[in-house]
């Protein structure tokens, strides 16, 4: 049992970095992650509003891990152009976009007062 786990940790670890190293949105992600924790240590944002910018961090990190891997699998069913396989890579880059939209705007909330703070 454990041996299956063991796999499957390898298996996702595998994948992770198959991502990392091939789509540049996913190191943008990092980067602008690196960004956001450094300005937070730097603005000494609360702890809860810590907890919210590691929250979006997480799920970012994961809806960019599932469009890609949605991605790929259409690429490996056909990748010639097909309305049907477009309407899905659109669709589950869409969900990225939402998210990314919301969470510029809980940043924005975040630290544009922090930011305010420092200059008065």
């Amino acid at each position: 049992m454990l041996r299956k786990h063991h796999i499957s940790v390898k298996n996702a670890i595998r994948g992770l970095t198959t991502a990392l190293n091939n789509q540049p949105n996913y190191r943008v992600h990092l980067f602008l992650s690196a960004i956001a924790l450094i300005g937070g240590a730097l603005l000494r944002i609360s702890y809860s509003e810590f907890l919210v910018i590691i929250t979006l961090i997480f799920v970012g990190l994961t809806i960019e891990t599932i469009n890609t891997a949605i991605e790929n699998t259409n690429d490996a069913i056909d990748m010639k152009w097909r309305e049907d396989i477009k309407i899905a890579k659109d669709a589950s880059a869409g969900a990225m976009l939402i998210f990314a939209l919301g969470a510029l705007i809980l940043a924005v909330i975040i630290y544009i007062p922090k930011i305010i703070n420092l200059f008065s």
